[in-house]
């Protein structure tokens, strides 16, 4: 057998391969963006060739790159965006359309449909766990078959395929043997009775989608296939860990055990809890999902997504122009009056987990005449850390557990005034991930575990770069929480 591993990381800005040796070590990575096709509708799409085309070039790439000898590749793991959703011709392997973006909300109006029907709303929930929304694959795939009269002919040859990106990267892997995605996708497709582990009936009814089209689900670790990456290795190998890019990242970042979470800090945040093999249907504005499927054993997580994290800052320096750079947030909300008490709501396009205000807009509460540039700029960096309590005490309330420890990734993770205090407010210690490429590192490490090449705990080998205890005062604190709650429900309000 080979000595490395090839992870794989499909993102929404570009893909990734991640080389990785017999130890679990990342010794190199390669990448490539790919077009982000916006319109002037707002609708957000990729091109699948593009995306299949770099998936070869990075994995290629980084092998050449590192001199290593491709007879010694053992295996590949995939890591990528979810919810963004692909159809193609199961006969030529063509795409029939851009794929839909997981941020495109093209598909309003059919969930605007469904939300009409007496109760259907309520029954989808109940089944995939998720609320209703355009966001997920299920009224996209709905959509295409409404819009894209190459899906409704492949449909009635027989021919279509309609999956999210980790089926489309394994079906071009493949050469289309395999029509595949694992559990931790399809617990995200709107589709996916979450609880009899298959694709629901019921859900599919209601977006006029045949099971049929759909790929086999697969346990996260098993076998996908095998792939020579057409032609570059001189024998297959097979893909093995194929998860979510979230769930990739809470596997890579050691969070086997019930009761372990983790903050991914991007653009937005996801902030997913370990809830072990149990289901638990979310009553607190939380997504009941499947971590993953290995060895037979499914685990379950509850999970909040945050769309304005790294974003507030990107909104402060290139629209507010209050900074040149994220460092200079930090040095700002440092230098600012601590007796500070204002608070920016970052809702720019509605609030999302746990509150699900979709009207509510950006406000800012408590200045006054002696505010500065530093006291709103540490506003904006510490709304950051609010959204995530948020998420964190919902899913406390809602799992009863009490959280010991978060795990953080991402580049936020590096402003430690913004760490100092997302720890202060959650009063857990806070622990970041040794390497920012916990996705493809966790999808590089589960193929790996699979194939006999790494121990179990191999993510526990990865030394964590940083950690920050508790230190703020407790009735500052509560303060603080109050003034935050105040703020939400005057932003809610101002939206009614």
């Amino acid at each position: 057998m080979g000595r490395y591993i090839i992870g794989i990381d499909q993102s929404t800005q570009g893909t990734k391969a991640l080389l990785v040796d017999e130890a679990g070590r990342l010794i190199r990575r390669a990448d490539r963006s790919h077009e982000q096709k916006v319109n002037e509708r707002g609708w957000v799409s990729h091109d699948p060739a593009e995306i299949a085309a770099n998936v070869l070039a990075v994995a290629r790439e980084v092998v050449e790159a590192e001199g290593v000898d491709p007879a010694d590749i053992a295996g590949v793991g995939i890591s990528n965006q979810r919810e963004t959703t692909v159809a193609w011709n199961s006969r030529t392997g063509d795409p029939l359309c851009d794929a839909i973006v997981w941020q495109c909300s093209r598909a309003q109006d059919v969930c605007d449909a469904i939300a009409g029907i007496d109760g259907a709303a309520e029954i989808i929930r109940e089944r995939t766990g998720l609320a209703l929304s355009p966001y997920y694959p299920a009224a996209k795939m709905a959509w295409i078959m409404k819009h894209v009269p190459a899906a409704a002919e492949a449909a009635r040859a027989g021919e279509l395929c309609l999956g999210t990106v980790d089926a489309w990267v394994v079906w071009t892997l493949t050469h289309g043997a395999e029509f595949r995605c694992d559990y931790s996708n399809a617990s995200r497709t709107q589709l996916f009775d979450i609880e009899k582990l298959a694709w629901s009936t019921r859900a599919c009814r209601l977006f006029g989608i045949d099971p049929a089209w759909l790929p086999e689900v697969t346990d996260s670790d098993a076998c996908f296939g095998t792939t020579d990456l057409d032609g570059f290795l001189p024998a297959p190998v097979p893909i093995h860990g194929v998860l979510g890019d979230s769930h990739a990242a809470l596997f890579g970042q050691g969070c086997y055990g019930r009761g372990q979470a983790k903050a991914t800090l991007g653009t937005g945040s996801s902030v997913m809890m370990n809830i072990g093999g149990g289901l638990k249907r979310s009553t607190c504005g939380l997504s009941s999902s499947l971590a993953w499927r290995m060895g037979g054993e499914t685990t379950y997580v509850l999970e909040g997504n945050i769309n304005y994290a790294g974003a507030v800052k990107t909104w402060l320096r290139d629209d507010m122009h209050l900074i040149e750079g994220p460092g200079e947030a930090t040095d700002l909300a440092y230098a600012s009056n601590p007796a500070s008490r204002v608070y920016l709501v970052p809702a720019f396009t509605g609030l999302g987990a746990p509150h699900w205000e979709s009207e509510a807009r950006a406000a800012v509460f408590g200045m006054t005449r002696t505010t500065g540039r530093a006291e709103f700029v540490r506003a904006a960096d510490e709304s950051i850390a609010f959204q995530i309590f948020d998420v964190v005490d919902a899913m406390q309330r809602d799992s009863g557990i009490d959280l010991s420890e978060l795990r953080v990734d991402g580049g936020p993770t590096r402003d430690p005034y913004l760490m100092q205090f997302l720890c202060d407010m959650l009063l857990v210690p806070l622990v970041a991930a040794g390497n920012d490429e916990m996705s493809g590192l966790g999808a590089a490490w589960a193929a790996g575990i699979a194939l006999g090449l790494y121990p179990a705990d191999v993510a526990h080998g990865c030394k964590p770069r940083a950690s920050w205890d508790v230190q703020m005062a407790a009735t500052d604190r509560a303060e603080r929480i109050a003034g935050w709650r105040r703020a939400v429900r005057a932003t809610i309000a101002f939206a009614e």
